[in-house]
């Protein structure tokens, strides 16, 4: 029994189910927020799910802002911008509207405008965390429109550093929003690559939290369900984008992911951070090329575990069949299967691929990969990747 020692901690009140982004004025009201600063990314700006979400707003007579500098791998010059805006328009919180970028430059937006030190000194290491002001960091309303991070039901914030081209999670308790809006409705536009990509991701952080080493049986649980949920629902969304019912169980899928990968992720992320950082790939759809490969090293170590997952989901065949069933969802949502055909004109030297090695290792989601990934293991991971060995 001594090794059955953990904490947990659970996420926030979520508002789930069509038609609720209806409920935003209330919502606002419910966490004091007067004055918000609406946070979404270029492509949605322009399109009528914002325009109508800003409709319920402007009906309510809400005075808003809206800042939509956000790049797909949100910077530090998005974050600088976003602050100077809420500063200005004098904004007392924020509706973080949108997929995984929007959401977490919103958050860190609330956070970091009412901060004196560099967001760099508050990165998920050791308790960095304790060195912000809480009492600074304004309330956040997060409303997710695709089905992939759970960015929405975590507490914490993913930004890259571009002087590095580093990706750095940066953590707060209080990143975790007031309140979620979870509205499938709001995801029915999303293009078939954008579904596939944020799907996978949510694939991702289910499979690698329970893949992840450690005691954290509702984690563990919750991530099962996430998988199974994604397998039967992601071909439905991706085939047909108006399959609200599919939808709804997308979006339930990415908050599980988030919420089960406090126990940890692993080397589909350590790998993927680094190639978006450089490369500024779709986060998700990198995830879903790294997966099989990282399936397979982590074999050894995970081939019982896999086992069930694959019998809970209905799938035969133990781990090849759960690895089979893998690259067969891939094909169907037109995921690349190796690298050079996610990134075009590809052509990565031994510097470069050095350089993402290193990046891997130490990016903080390495060490809950089941099989301890070295500078060694990470180079055979990415030349299989480039390649299309699995």
């Amino acid at each position: 029994m001594s090794k059955l020692i953990s904490k947990w901690n659970y996420p926030t009140t979520v508002r789930f189910g069509a038609g609720r982004i209806k409920e935003l004025p209330e919502v606002l009201a419910a966490t004091g927020i007067k004055r918000p600063l609406f946070v979404t990314d270029p492509g949605l700006a322009k399109l009528p799910v914002v325009a109508s979400t800003l409709q319920i707003l402007d009906d309510a007579k809400v005075p808003y802002g809206v800042f939509s500098e956000v790049r797909p791998n949100p910077v530090e010059s998005n974050l600088t911008a976003g602050i100077a805006v809420f500063k200005k328009g004098k904004h007392d919180g924020v509706i973080a509207f949108g997929g995984g970028s929007a959401l977490d430059l919103g958050k860190l937006i609330a956070f970091q405008a009412g901060q004196t030190r560099p967001v760099w000194d508050f990165e998920d290491v050791d308790d960095w965390w304790t060195r912000a002001n809480s009492d600074a960091i304004a309330p956040i309303i997060a409303v997710p429109t695709t089905a992939g991070t759970g960015s929405e039901v975590g507490r914490a914030g993913v930004i890259t550093n571009e002087a590095t081209h580093t990706k750095k999670v940066i953590f707060h308790p209080k990143l975790l929003p007031a309140i979620v809006i979870a509205d499938p409705e709001l995801s029915v536009g999303m293009p078939g690559f954008i579904t596939a990509g944020t799907g996978m991701d949510a694939l991702a952080h289910c499979l690698e939290a329970y893949c992840a080493p450690g005691y954290h049986p509702m984690a563990d649980g919750i991530a099962v369900e996430g998988v199974r949920l994604v397998f039967e629902n992601l071909p439905k969304a991706y085939a047909n984008g108006k399959d609200l019912v599919a939808r709804a169980h997308m979006m339930s899928a990415a908050a599980m992911g988030a919420t089960a990968f406090q126990k940890g992720l692993g080397a589909i992320h350590s790998l993927s951070h680094p190639v978006g950082a450089l490369y500024d790939t779709h986060h998700g759809m990198t995830n879903a090329v790294f997966m099989p490969y990282v399936l397979a090293f982590n074999r050894d170590s995970i081939e019982e575990r896999i086992g069930r997952l694959a019998a809970y989901c209905g799938i035969k065949g133990g781990f090849d069949g759960f690895a089979k069933a893998i690259i067969k969802l891939r094909k169907e949502l037109k995921v690349p299967h190796a690298l050079p055909g996610l990134i075009k004109g590809l052509d990565m030297d031994k510097k470069r691929k050095a350089l993402i090695a290193d990046m891997a290792v130490v990016d903080p989601t390495a060490g809950g990969n089941p099989v301890k990934l070295t500078k060694k293991a990470a180079l055979t991971l990415l030349e299989n990747a480039i390649a299309g060995t699995v």
